[in-house]
């Protein structure tokens, strides 16, 4: 979710007042912390309508939701009339095009925080949408349904896009309406920590995105994919999407505060956002800055907006995005940000890392990235498979987590027995599909969160 500060209206005329975007966001290590980002899928529970999505409006509609939390203390932000968002301190809670409910939690220094505002979080959502008879469902991909039969929730930035992305890529919408991610945000020090950083995500992203994988099941039917999410994503916008590769170790000489610029500075804008979002074509921020745009100017807060809209595995804005993960268990939800600690905190678990794939040339990790949708850990990488090398990457976390923080480390058990049994959540949701095929009550509620259905009887047992 990006609110956009129209207060920010300095002019930025030059690569180096972007550059300094990222070089204001630099934190000393004793100030860095972990924030996390979910996107959960909203069904009916029962009935003939057992399965459907939830439009905005209605009794049991997404706009319901928000109003729920509004009641209990959240701050509304709304647009044309309709809530789109709410905050309570640095959290959010925001709707993504199809009414995905996303909880962006505030940073921390702790995951132990994370998961206590999870469950909080989980707690309230519960008690607003039980009674409404609707179900939150632990996957990466709406299951239900086709795209066609997904209401568009009502938001300005959403409309623009919606009409982009057919332009670009064919499952663009599919993004947009059907899929779930969780994502982890992290600090930097300087430019060669967020270089370090960044080449690590790059070079392991393949192999979370296996870990996590959580969406199989695709207009019903069993797909054949570990991650459809994934899937998607390599076919929705290849300018702003993907691989980065200026990131990989020892790709550029410019430092990656200027490659990322340079990069940004030539991808089509969406939009330029003045009390409203007025819709661009064929306009990049390179041209935007130097020219400007029916007598607008570019400035900061334009500058931080289009960074909202780049969708790269891992992202750069005031913090670093971990992007790769479908959304799954709330095990698995938690388990994110304490792993990316044990992953880029510390250095030598970093380093560790990255050397996994360092034997790969660009063409080979965009293969990888292409494959690891359809074959997960069973995916080849060279004399290994990606299972193989996804044990090696959990016990390198371990041993960072150990040395960073080590009293979270039972947090990423769900992830350490996916990488030693092989068995994914995406197996597992198969396993539950075939066990109750054709009976969509049943399948709501196998699939359902603890604590997200209406029919739940006990709480979550997430513990730190």
């Amino acid at each position: 979710m990006h609110l956009v500060d129209e207060s920010d209206a300095v002019p930025v005329t030059s690569v180096a007042d972007l550059v300094e975007h990222f070089r204001s966001a630099e934190k000393p290590r004793s100030a860095w912390r972990v924030g996390t980002e979910h996107e959960l899928v909203g069904v009916r529970a029962s009935g003939p309508e057992a399965g459907t999505a939830p439009a905005y409006d209605g009794p049991d509609g997404i706009g319901a939701v928000l109003a729920g939390f509004a009641a209990r203390g959240w701050t509304p932000v709304t647009e044309h009339g309709h809530v789109i968002a709410l905050t309570r301190g640095d959290a959010q809670v925001t709707i993504e095009p199809g009414g995905q409910l996303e909880l962006a939690a505030r940073p921390v220094s702790h995951s132990c925080d994370l998961v206590g505002d999870l469950r909080e979080y989980v707690a309230t959502l519960g008690e607003i949408t039980r009674p409404m008879g609707l179900a939150w469902l632990s996957i990466g991909f709406r299951p239900f349904g086709t795209r066609a039969d997904v209401p568009w929730m009502p938001k300005e930035r959403y409309d623009v896009m919606r009409a982009y992305m057919p332009t670009v890529g064919t499952l663009g919408l599919d993004m947009m309406l059907r899929t779930t991610t969780v994502q982890t945000n992290l600090d930097w020090s300087d430019e060669a920590d967020a270089a370090a950083k960044l080449a690590c995500l790059m070079s392991v992203t393949s192999l979370m995105t296996a870990l996590w994988a959580a969406s199989p099941i695709v207009d019903g039917k069993v797909s054949g994919y570990q991650s459809y999410r994934a899937h998607i994503w390599r076919h929705t916008d290849a300018d702003r999407a993907g691989l980065l590769r200026f990131a990989l170790p020892g790709a550029t000489d410019a430092g990656v505060y200027r490659a990322y610029v340079d990069w940004a500075l030539d991808v089509p804008m969406y939009f330029v956002y003045r009390g409203g979002y007025r819709t661009v074509r064929g306009l990049t921020f390179r041209r935007f800055m130097a020219e400007g745009w029916q007598g607008e100017r570019a400035t900061r807060a334009d500058w931080g907006l289009h960074l909202s809209t780049l969708f790269p595995e891992a992202r750069m804005k005031k913090y670093m995005e971990v992007r790769g993960c479908d959304c799954g268990s709330l095990g698995m939800i938690a388990a994110l940000a304490p792993f990316c600690h044990g992953l880029l905190y510390d250095d030598t678990a970093r380093a560790a890392a990255t050397a996994l794939t360092a034997g790969l040339g660009w063409d080979e990790h965009r293969q990888l990235a292409n494959d690891v949708p359809m074959s997960g850990l069973a995916t080849r990488v060279g004399k290994a498979t990606v299972g193989e090398l996804s044990r090696e990457l959990v016990a390198i976390v371990r041993d960072g987590l150990a040395r960073s923080l080590p009293g979270v480390l039972r947090l990423i058990e769900p992830v350490a027995e996916i990488a030693e049994t092989g068995r994914t959540q995406s197996d597992a949701i198969v396993e539950l599909w075939n066990t109750h095929a054709g009976d969509v009550p049943a399948l709501v509620r196998a699939l359902a969160h603890p604590e997200l259905h209406p029919t739940a009887g006990t709480k979550n047992q997430l513990r730190c």
